[in-house]
Formats: structure tokens, C-alpha cells, sequence
């Protein structure tokens, strides 16, 4: 059975629902993009969350919703003496702002004994990780996670990246700009928003976004653009699709991640690079017009 393993930080989500009331869930990017990669796949396909969590009752309860919601978990690594990170979300007219608290989070130990990463990550048909999973690692544990990317692409491992540009959790900019396009040079496929990386290396469009991940060795970049057309590129094809118009934003939690699960569950079962888009656009529009990161 093919499988996907998706790869980062599953937290502990509070989202509110009025008058100072939050509803408790588990979210986080590259989880959200398995979930939605879950809905997309046939039953055929199994996906994974790789990742570390606590050894206490959050994290068992995180555990079994991944179970249960069809995402398995013996990618998994216990941590004694941790716990799982936690977020809360405020929304005002439809945008989002987030307070975290992440000190004791296990997911920042994720490369810290790479040969159990790298027999993780090897058993995956495609691997999928985000600049947020870059960010919460220690700059020395970043390079080895990022060395075993290398290894297990070269054994014939598909490999995606999502920026997911978040300057609050970096060093620098210049910090992430290397770490950015070093993560581009391990990956088959680069999925930026174009507002990010406007802000980051300066961009004029969504073009010489998709150029600058190109030399980097990113052999397929998706540019996501906001209301504005996505760009797509993927060596042979360049394609332009709009997005899908949205009657009311209610919240922007999960728009990139949505599309991102979706986007990989149409391409890792042949769709074409159009196709992919325009599945993935539909999914990520219906999320924003409804609360919270997973959207049934």
C-alpha cells in the first residue's frame, strides 16, 4: 500500500465560537494537509502524521483523534518528560491571529535521533513538511532533518514542501530565506503563497517566485496568490487557474494546508497539474467560508 506521511507539529487547538467560548481540537499545518490528503486519497493509499509527542493524557487523546480521523500514528515517537504544543485562535472579520504556547512541545525533538526519522520517512511513497516544521527545530536539528529528506528523496521518496512563511518563529530573515531555499532543493514539489514570499526575498510576481524555487531544484512549484489567479509550474506545463470566488470569509485558518492535502491527493493518483489545482482551489474555499482548520 503506497503511503504518505505527512511531517511537523500537531497541536492542540482552541478555536473561538463567541462570547469568550473555545472549542478544543487537534490541528496544526502538516496534519491539517493529512487530513484533507486523507478525504482526497482512495482507501488504497494509507497517510501518516510523523512527529514526537508527550508520554501523558493530551498527547494519548491527540493520538487517537489522528486514529480515528483515518490518519495513522506509528510514525509517532514518544517523549518522556514532554507534552504537545498549544494555540489558541482569535478571527476578526474573517483573518486570524494566533497565541501559541510551544516550550515543552516534543514536536521540537523531531530530528534528534535522525536514523529513527530517516526509517520513518523512507517507508513513504511521498513525504510532505512545511517551513513550520523547519522553524521549531534548532538550527543544528534543521540541518539533519533536512539531510534526511536528501537521503530518502535519493532512495526514490517523493518529497513536498510548504512554506508557510511564520517570521515570529525564525531567527532572521536571512536565517529563513537560506533555510527556505534549502528546503526547495531537497523537494519534488514547492507550494509558497506569493504574500509571504513578496514580504521575505521581495518578489515582483508570482513568476519569479516560481523561478527562484526552480533554480533551486524544485522540479513543481504552485504559487498561491490570494484572491488573485494561482501560478503553476512543473517543468514541462506553466498554467494559470483561478480561485474559487468565497460568498463570505468566515476564516482563513487552514486555507494553504487544505489546499495542499488536496493538491496531493489529485497528483499522487495522476491528476494533471490544471486538474490538481482546480481541486485543490475548491477545497481550500469551501474551508474558508466555515470555521476552525478541519472542515468536514
Amino acid at each position: 500500500m503506497p503511503k504518505l506521511i505527512c511531517v511537523g507539529e500537531c497541536m492542540v487547538e482552541l478555536a473561538e465560537v463567541g462570547d469568550g467560548t473555545y472549542r478544543r481540537g487537534f490541528a496544526g499545518d502538516t496534519f491539517n494537509a493529512a487530513w484533507y490528503a486523507r478525504q482526497a486519497l482512495p482507501g488504497d493509499w494509507a497517510v501518516e502524521y510523523a512527529s514526537c509527542i508527550g508520554v501523558d493524557a493530551v498527547s494519548d487523546q491527540m493520538a487517537a483523534f489522528m486514529a480515528g480521523e483515518g490518519v495513522g500514528t506509528d510514525a509517532l515517537r514518544r517523549v518522556e518528560g514532554r507534552t504537545v504544543g498549544l494555540y489558541m485562535i482569535s478571527t476578526e472579520g474573517g483573518e486570524r491571529s494566533f497565541a501559541y504556547w510551544r516550550g515543552q512541545a516534543a514536536a521540537k525533538l523531531l530530528a534528534d535521533d535522525p536514523d529513527w526519522l530517516r526509517g520513518v520517512l523512507g517507508q513513504g511513497a511521498h513525504v510532505h513538511f512545511s517551513g513550520i516544521t523547519l522553524a521549531i527545530l534548532a538550527p543544528d536539528a534543521r540541518a539533519r532533518f533536512l539531510d534526511v529528506l536528501r537521503d530518502v528523496r535519493g532512495q526514490g521518496v517523493g518529497v513536498s514542501f510548504d512554506t508557510n512563511v511564520r517570521p515570529r518563529l525564525w531567527e532572521d530573515a536571512e536565517v529563513t530565506r537560506a533555510a527556505m531555499m534549502a528546503a526547495a532543493g531537497v523537494s519534488d514539489l514547492v507550494l509558497p503563497s506569493f504574500d509571504e514570499e513578496e514580504a521575505l526575498f521581495g518578489d515582483a510576481d508570482s513568476a519569479a517566485t516560481v523561478a527562484r524555487y526552480a533554480s533551486a531544484g524544485a522540479g513543481s512549484v504552485v504559487v498561491k496568490n490570494g484572491a488573485a489567479p494561482m501560478l503553476g509550474w512543473d517543468g514541462g506545463e506553466t498554467v494559470e487557474v483561478p480561485v474559487v470566488p468565497v460568498a463570505r470569509v468566515v476564516d482563513t485558518t487552514a486555507a494553504g494546508d487544505s489546499f495542499a492535502g488536496a493538491f496531493l491527493g489529485a497528483r499522487l493518483t495522476g491528476a494533471g497539474l490544471r486538474d490538481a489545482m482546480e481541486r485543490a482551489a475548491a477545497v481550500s474555499a469551501r474551508v474558508i467560508g466555515a470555521p476552525g482548520a478541519l472542515v468536514r
